[in-house]
């Protein structure tokens, strides 16, 4: 398994069930980026998504359309997971919550991604 940290862009999968939430998500792990997200943008392209780092809550402020937030501990277990998560909103990880993930809203569902399952961060595919 390849540390997040150690790739620019990196596929995220669920190790238990065998699905792939990313194929090419980018990592945000310095104060700045991890502050920037995804203000501002249109959405996130099918197969994209962002994690970031040291981010146990994260905020929806000047985000435009809905996405899903996955929260994991340092381990990549989810903590938790918020289904389409909406414009000017809160939202926290839980206990144990560090990181999130920011996938395009339905992304979970459709994986079957819940809390307690396990992600592996990848190479790109």
């Amino acid at each position: 398994m390849a540390s997040p940290t150690a790739l620019k862009r990196f596929s995220v999968r669920n190790a238990g069930r065998g699905t792939v939430l990313a194929t090419r998500a980018s990592l945000a792990s310095s104060y700045w980026s991890r502050l920037w997200g995804l203000m501002f943008r249109r959405g996130v392209a099918e197969g994209g998504g962002i994690l970031l780092t040291k981010s146990a809550s994260i905020h929806s402020f000047f985000m435009f359309f809905r996405f899903d937030a996955v929260f994991m501990d340092n381990d990549g277990r989810v903590t938790k997971v918020v289904h389409a998560m909406r414009p000017w909103w809160l939202a926290f990880g839980g206990k144990g919550g560090k990181h999130t993930l920011e996938l395009p809203a339905g992304v979970a569902e459709r994986t079957g991604t819940v809390a307690g399952d396990q992600l592996v961060f990848e190479e790109p595919t």
